[in-house]
């Protein structure tokens, strides 16, 4: 959800939501007391569906986490392990 779009997107609705409720009740008292009650439903729905989207991307870190948790990767050896071990670029020099 982009703020700004949403931001438009609900002044644009509330703005045809006034004038409907102005040429359906003719009175200006009426209209805006409605669309005041339009924006805060408007403003509720845009909360509930950040959290929504918050929890889902919580719950999206908390499942890789786990999956990394799980599948951890083998200890490695020792330096001791590694330096007494055969050279893949041939013979050390205590070869000799």
């Amino acid at each position: 959800m982009y703020a700004p779009r949403v931001l438009i997107s609900m002044i644009c609705a509330l703005l045809v939501f006034a004038v409907a409720t102005y040429f359906i009740h003719g009175s200006f008292l009426t209209s805006f007391i409605q669309t005041l009650l339009c924006l805060v439903i408007i403003q509720v729905g845009y909360f509930v569906g950040v959290l929504i989207l918050v929890a889902k991307e919580k719950r999206q870190m908390r499942a890789t986490l786990n999956f990394q948790k799980e599948t951890a990767p083998a200890p490695e050896t020792s330096v001791a392990d590694a330096i007494t071990g055969v050279s893949p670029h041939g013979p050390k020099l205590s070869d000799f």
